[in-house]
């Protein structure tokens, strides 16, 4: 058994402090049971705890460091900016480094600004989309998580779907009353969404890749099919990269499928670990944003030099193809590792794997959306969490969350990894 008596003097310090001694829902192991780890550290693939046990670390902070922990360029660069002073309220010459490294790795985003979250990059350009189409409709897929603003906290994912959590309280109807919800994978649903609600949608939101109801890929034509669908209703095709910006691909999901949405919502990765968040697409559409347009939207810490130095030495990381080509033989050794351990033990399991996201269900049919991620063995995934974070690896304690991988996973953890695996396997 893991030691985890400061963890849990923590927790109990915490739980009086924190709403469930958290500042995010679900770190607070709801949906598995038992106290979390309180983190102290973090190196490279690997993290420990306040009672000094050590994991390989696969959430990797939900996605941002891509790199790994403590990075040597990251940490130096955060250090020379912090001694210059945190923040400005003013420009800085970080914003614009940052800027044309993703518009070189992401060119359809030909003009951006820079925000402090997922959360905000997503409202933002949703309130962007329905002030230059004069629309207020929104389709989103059941399932998608785009952050916490009152109109997407609709058929959520992420914590809200661990959770088991309906449309949240304290939501009023009216803000949700333009959010319509398809089921994703479903060009059928989509197009029938569009023709009920003829000439009221402005825009269409999407996980390209879907990972907050576990890691969904797109079938086949979907999003060339949404494209083509928005195209037809005068409606913008906004893609939600904020997970898979720069993790699924150098160049996002939208290079990996080669579908060109009118705007995108980035976070995590471009900011190396800090608060970040990103929105951007066509010029002509990003022109309305103020100062040079009508659509406000302001924040003080937006662009600091902190996070664009850290996201900038991210970015200039992964660049090289090598790097891709690791994070790919890296992936196929851990899959078939689990299907032959998965296999030895007749235990039913579908693998997803893409770029440097990983993701698996227990279950014995294809995954596609969330109504078949929600069919899946949630009470064999608590065991399984518990038993792999004994055997010192550290998973999202969710079915519904995607696993990462950064370049400084290698073979030394791949193979310790697929042995925990296996030993898990046999105890499920």
């Amino acid at each position: 058994m893991l030691n985890l008596d400061k963890s849990i003097q923590l927790f109990n310090d915490a739980s009086d402090l924190l709403p469930g001694g958290v500042n995010s829902p679900v770190r607070a192991f709801n949906s598995v049971g038992g106290t979390p780890p309180f983190i102290a550290s973090g190196s490279g693939a690997y993290i420990e705890d306040v009672d000094g046990n050590r994991y390989i670390d696969y959430v990797l902070s939900y996605g941002p460091l891509i790199r790994g922990h403590a990075h040597p360029a990251v940490v130096s660069a955060l250090q020379a900016a912090a001694a210059r002073s945190t923040t400005y309220g003013a420009p800085n010459p970080h914003e614009v480094t940052l800027a044309k490294l993703v518009r070189e790795m992401m060119p359809n985003i030909e003009m951006m600004r820079f925000v402090n979250s997922g959360t905000e990059a997503t409202m933002s350009v949703t309130r962007l989309a329905r002030a230059f189409t004069g629309k207020n409709g929104i389709i989103k897929f059941k399932g998608n998580y785009h952050g916490h603003a009152d109109f997407f906290l609709v058929e959520a994912g992420s914590g809200v779907a661990t959770l088991g959590l309906p449309n949240s309280p304290g939501v009023p109807s009216s803000a949700v009353a333009d959010t319509l919800v398809a089921p994703f994978n479903d060009l059928e649903a989509v197009a029938a969404t569009f023709a009920a609600n003829k000439g009221k949608i402005g825009a269409l939101i999407v996980e390209p890749i879907s990972g907050n109801m576990g890691l969904v890929l797109p079938a086949a034509g979907f999003l060339e099919g949404l494209r083509d669908l928005c195209d037809a209703n005068d409606a913008l095709l906004i893609f939600d990269e904020v997970m898979t910006g720069f993790r699924c691909h150098r160049g996002g999901a939208q290079a990996l499928y080669n579908v060109k949405p009118d705007l995108t919502a980035l976070g995590k990765v471009i900011g190396g670990g800090l608060p970040v968040g990103a929105y951007g697409g066509r010029r002509d559409i990003m022109e309305m944003v103020a100062p040079i347009g009508p659509m406000y939207q302001a924040g003080t810490l937006s662009g600091n030099p902190l996070a664009m130095v850290a996201g900038i030495e991210t970015l200039k990381g992964i660049q090289d193809e090598e790097v891709w080509e690791g994070f790919a033989e890296f992936g196929r050794i851990l899959d078939d590792g689990i299907q032959q351990a998965a296999k030895k033990h007749n235990i039913p399991i579908q693998l997803n794997r893409v770029g440097s996201m990983q993701g698996f269900f227990f279950n014995d049919k294809p995954v596609t959306n969330y109504t078949t991620a929600a069919t899946s063995d949630a009470n064999r995934f608590r065991k399984f969490f518990h038993l792999m974070l004994e055997e010192g690896i550290y998973l999202a304690p969710s079915q519904f969350e995607a696993a990462f991988i950064s370049t400084a996973h290698g073979p030394q953890e791949a193979a310790r990894t697929i042995a925990a695996f296996e030993r898990t396997f046999a105890q499920l």
